[in-house]
């Protein structure tokens, strides 16, 4: 198969699997395509689905990362000793880990098409990640608390795993709670990359956003967090701090200039 057969092929089998989607007409344009594929892919539920779909998709998704492109760590330059500030799509950056800003439930965004990094990342990982996210909650038996983590592989994206965190929603004047909550997210993410080996960690805003915590302080707390864990714990981790808007670039450029 080509691209465009496999996508069309993942399309055709996503819309099968819903009688609802009986009368959606597939686009004729490849971005129409590409679109109806993500939204598919995003309201999809956990369960079971065969291995010709798993290969096609995992074929259309390496297709896709080459596309795109993808950045290694070894192609940074540190802004101190063993941590980065990289500007780009997390989903294309090759390290041992990424950390997606997940929501509660942490099976993912399913909005379709939706801005957000958990929407992004699950749509490039595959329908494996979902997957694995809603084992973990069903042995877990309920929603994932703020400030914890999580880890699975990273399925179709470059780096090898996941660590999945539930960062604090901000509704009004942002509390003490509220920075201790952000900071205990760096901690468990960068502990738990510890005791799985992860050798480089990549880091969204976590709660910035969608989660309205303000970008300043939360990139402070970020670098403070990150800074207190590699020295107390003598860890040689490396960080990158992955920025998407030229607001947080610069942010943390100033903080780790």
């Amino acid at each position: 198969m080509n691209q465009t057969e496999r996508r069309q092929y993942l399309i055709n089998r996503l819309l099968a699997e819903e009688p609802q989607y009986s009368e959606i007409e597939t686009p004729s344009d490849v971005q129409g395509q590409r679109r109806l594929l993500r939204g598919l892919m995003n309201v999809r539920r956990p369960g079971q689905i065969g291995e010709e779909f798993l290969q096609v998709q995992d074929e259309y998704l390496a297709e896709t990362a080459r596309e795109k492109g993808i950045t290694d760590l070894s192609e940074l330059e540190p802004l101190e000793d063993g941590i980065y500030v990289w500007q780009g799509d997390i989903t294309t950056l090759r390290c041992d880990a990424i950390v997606n800003a997940a929501n509660s439930g942490m099976t993912g965004c399913y909005v379709p098409c939706h801005g957000c990094i958990d929407n992004a990342i699950h749509t490039y990982a595959g329908v494996q990640l979902r997957n694995a996210c809603a084992q973990i909650m069903q042995r877990q038996g309920h929603e994932e608390p703020t400030g914890q983590a999580k880890i699975t592989p990273g399925f179709n994206l470059p780096c090898k795993h996941v660590i999945h965190t539930v960062g604090p929603i901000i509704m009004g004047e942002l509390t003490e709670e509220d920075e201790e909550l952000l900071a205990s997210c760096y901690r468990s993410c960068l502990s738990l990359a510890d005791e799985n080996g992860v050798k480089s960690i990549a880091f969204c805003c976590i709660s910035t956003g969608e989660f309205h915590f303000p970008n300043r302080r939360a990139a402070e707390i970020a670098v403070k967090t990150v800074r207190d864990y590699r020295r107390e714990n003598n860890s040689e981790i490396e960080v990158v701090f992955n920025v998407w808007k030229d607001i947080d670039d610069a942010i943390y450029r100033e903080l780790l200039g």
